[in-house]
């Protein structure tokens, strides 16, 4: 469900960019713009043909499209792209069983790859990819493309999820400026409301916004090392690392003029409606969601850099909390010309090529923002590159699908009932403990 609404969101990024008043004036590079040439390869693929399957339609399909042309013209090879649409498992489970999978696949959430190397599905990486993923990315990003120590993927493509969107006229006649720690936001809030706008528009009808917001201030209040065994379900939801973050929540939650139509409103409100209560309608002066919000703010009237203006989440705890979403990139075939491309989408020349094209944000350390072709993108790409180690994968996504990624069920459901009810932070440990250990069995 989200997954769906990001890809579109995400393919429309490079018209809100092009709506900013900083953005570049092209929103379509042409191939020969936007895809240099990579260098004189010595073609030692020359007549090898692949097939890459992807859930990218639209801009998002055409861009990639144009890294996969870099990658033939520096190779040789013939490399065609297919869609799978929304639901990547409908589109690979039909091809695996046939015997006929494609050489690639991006795979939109981690948990795929656990269930693809179950199935003996996937291709053990090759070194030389793996060496490249190890000059390019942190140790956590290799980890999470591994399945018992084995690697099988790596991420070539993110979704940024720590950024608190705002209304720049809200926040100067109510004389706050964007926080930088938790205590910030809540005193922000509390001026917003005495100035006569609730702070926040929470978009409680879409379970997954919570489990970001969740997610953002766990990792910063609990760090790394227990966000990794949280999401692992390796220590309970009952944990008191759990009931810090939840009571960090509830200083938001709890006060009804801190939310747009108070916890019933928020439960009503589905994404991208929180987006328009924000800068439509003005019901509210801040939104926390992903990059993708950028989208929704324009078509709501609002100009990047001007009315819509963003912040990094505010530290809660000691980590500044960096959450991204992404795909991930396997392969079906042990063959040369699928390792090679595997390891071109990982390296510093295929991420670069691609950082240069509208709507892109990539995972590889060593891909400079510089790269990214508007001032909105250089900045979430510099958050990546700075917050160094402590990136984590959205935490919900790395979750067997009934806990993390349901709507109206496991976690989104204890969430969506814990903003009913803020003040019952054991009753929802208890309760996400219990989805928790149902999912996991």
């Amino acid at each position: 469900m989200r997954k769906g609404r990001a890809a579109a969101i995400l393919a429309g990024l490079a018209v809100a960019v092009a709506a900013c008043g900083n953005a570049p004036t092209t929103t379509e590079p042409t191939a020969s713009a936007s895809a240099p040439a990579t260098g004189g390869g010595d073609k030692t693929l020359q007549g090898v043909k692949l097939e890459v399957a992807a859930k990218w339609t639209g801009a998002e399909q055409k861009n990639f499209e144009q890294v996969l042309k870099a990658f033939a013209d520096k190779t040789g090879a013939e490399v065609t792209y297919a869609s799978t649409g929304e639901d990547t498992g409908a589109y690979l489970g039909p091809r695996i069983q046939g015997n006929n999978p494609p050489d690639v696949a991006i795979l939109p959430q981690p948990g795929l790859v656990q269930q693809y190397a179950e199935q003996k599905a996937l291709k053990p990486l090759s070194a030389d990819v793996t060496k490249e993923i190890d000059a390019n990315y942190t140790p956590y990003w290799k980890e999470l493309g591994s399945v018992d120590g084995q690697v099988y993927g790596v991420l070539i493509k993110a979704a940024h999820k720590s950024l608190v969107w705002y209304r720049s006229s809200a926040f100067e006649e109510a004389g706050v400026q964007p926080a930088t720690t938790w205590d910030e936001l809540v005193k922000s809030a509390q001026t917003l409301a005495d100035s006569g706008t609730a702070p926040f528009s929470l978009c409680g009808a879409s379970g997954w916004t919570l489990t970001d917001l969740f997610e953002n201030v766990y990792l910063s209040t609990a760090g790394p090392e227990n966000y990794d065994k949280l999401s692992k379900h390796e220590i309970p939801w009952t944990d008191p690392s759990v009931k810090t973050a939840l009571e960090k929540i509830a200083q938001i939650a709890g006060k009804k003029e801190f939310v747009a139509g108070g916890s019933s409103g928020a439960l009503q409100t589905d994404f991208p409606t929180c987006v328009n209560d924000v800068y439509s309608t003005k019901k509210a002066a801040m939104v926390i969601e992903a990059d993708f919000v950028a989208v929704e703010a324009v078509q709501s009237g609002a100009k990047l850099g001007e009315e819509a203006k963003y912040f990094p989440f505010p530290k809660a705890g000691d980590t500044a909390p960096v959450v991204l979403g992404g795909d991930v990139a396997v392969a079906m075939k042990d063959s040369p010309g699928a390792m090679a491309l595997v390891q071109f989408l990982a390296s510093k020349e295929g991420g670069e090529i691609w950082a240069k094209l509208p709507g892109y944000l990539s995972p590889n350390k060593n891909v400079s923002p510089d790269n990214y072709p508007d001032e909105l993108t250089k900045q979430l790409g510099q958050t990546i590159v700075s917050a160094g180690d402590a990136v984590r994968y959205d935490m919900s996504d790395l979750a067997p699908s009934a806990f993390g990624g349901t709507d109206g069920k496991g976690e989104w459901k204890v969430l969506q009932d814990f903003l009913r009810n803020p003040t019952d932070v054991k009753g929802a440990q208890d309760a996400l403990e219990a989805e928790a250990k149902k999912a996991w069995k």
